[in-house]
């Protein structure tokens, strides 16, 4: 079979990975030919460019697939992966991301692309943004989803919302988390000379927050959450993993909090070395209000670490509240600092929550796992249309 993945662009970011990483190890099958198109990237965010572009003949971009909504640049898009997939001639595309999503759904449908995939790694409408967005953003998903075969959600939690939307039906959905190399967070260790080199005490209380540096990822709550929980745990670290577009804003903060001493920024990393700087958390927090399933939380919990979140779209399918960590109603900061508490002056209980997040991740968020789910979805879709 012939697979074409599209993307917006190619940043360091858990959307990016899950697709890298389902590409790459689609290439593992004897009877899979698979390809990925995407869109430049630039910023700080980071790039996975090089990583994909590494595998001959794997990765081709298209210069007029971009984020902001430019309606001349659209077209052209448009029209560049309608004549790049008339010239791959995929079996199946399978999308990614909002801007590539409707694009590349219409742009499959035009080159009459037998199976059409939709995933859904976060909405593309919802409070997060104004009534004009929503009603635009969602007038268009409900428009491509006239061109999708089948919907992947990385959570229940995606399902449930684009059904309430109009978008699709409920026998077109599966939910597939979203999978990665559990080696290194398994094995990841406190190591005091990483603490060193990060300007951590060794007996610091370390909380992590796993995220770039955009907007809605919820960091200015984190650093003002963490600014209450320095009054009763001065002893307190806070260990922000990421970079981004608004890191001179944050930083600023920082200084107005006269937190300087008590955070630690890392800049970028690349995802092969994030483990190596979970393995120093004591906890870890996500308050993001947009996304299906944070990354980061099955990432903490494969580490033995304990999660806080806010109960925003998917992150209750694994912050089990109790069982795995905390879920805190969205935008009820005093009770994250409660949470914080409890578990910076309760050892037996982080060690509880975490080795039951351990187990839990450990039987459902292998990279392997979610590549034999997709591949044999595909198999399955497939079956009921020919192939090229």
């Amino acid at each position: 079979m012939r697979v074409t993945h599209i993307i917006t662009r190619l940043v360091i970011g858990g959307a990016q990975e899950n697709t890298l990483a389902t590409v790459l190890g689609l290439r593992t099958k004897p009877d899979v030919t698979v390809r990925l198109i995407s869109g430049p990237t630039s910023g700080p965010e980071g790039s996975l460019e090089d990583q994909a572009a590494s595998c001959p003949g794997l990765l081709t971009l298209a210069p007029s697939l971009i984020r902001a909504v430019q309606p001349w640049k659209d077209l052209r898009a448009l029209r560049e992966l309608t004549r790049l997939l008339r010239e791959q001639q995929p079996d199946l595309v399978h999308t990614h991301s909002g801007k590539a999503g409707v694009l590349g759904r219409l742009a499959a449908a035009r080159a009459g692309v037998p199976i059409i995939i939709h995933h859904i790694h976060g909405p593309s409408f919802g409070p997060f943004q104004g009534t004009l967005a929503n009603l635009t953003f969602t007038a268009a998903e409900r428009y491509a989803a006239r061109y999708t075969t089948h919907f992947i959600g990385s959570a229940h939690a995606m399902t449930r919302l684009y059904l309430a939307a109009g978008i699709g039906r409920p026998e077109i959905y599966t939910t597939v988390w979203s999978g990665f190399d559990l080696g290194p967070f398994l094995n990841a260790a406190n190591l005091p000379a990483r603490r060193e080199e990060l300007r951590i005490p060794r007996h610091a209380f370390v909380v992590g927050k796993i995220a770039r540096l955009f907007p809605l990822k919820g960091h200015e709550e984190a650093l003002r959450v963490f600014a209450k929980l320095l009054l009763d745990l001065p002893q307190a670290h806070l260990l922000l993993v990421g970079d981004g577009v608004l890191r001179p804003q944050l930083e600023r903060q920082i200084r107005l909090l006269k937190l300087t001493d008590k955070v630690t920024l890392t800049g970028l990393v690349p995802p092969a070395a994030v483990a190596q700087y979970v393995g120093v958390m004591d906890c870890l927090i996500h308050l993001s209000r947009r996304e299906a399933l944070g990354r980061a939380l099955p990432q903490a919990l494969a580490a033995g670490k304990p999660v806080i979140a806010y109960d925003y779209d998917g992150a209750d399918e694994v912050c089990l509240d109790g069982r795995t960590g905390f879920l805190v109603r969205t935008g009820r900061e005093d009770e994250v600092v409660a949470k914080l508490l409890q578990l910076a002056r309760d050892a037996r209980l982080r060690h509880t929550l975490g080795q039951f997040g351990r187990q839990f991740v450990k039987e459902r968020f292998s990279t392997e796992q979610m590549v034999e789910t997709i591949y044999h979805l595909y198999r399955d879709l497939l079956t009921r249309a020919p192939l090229r």
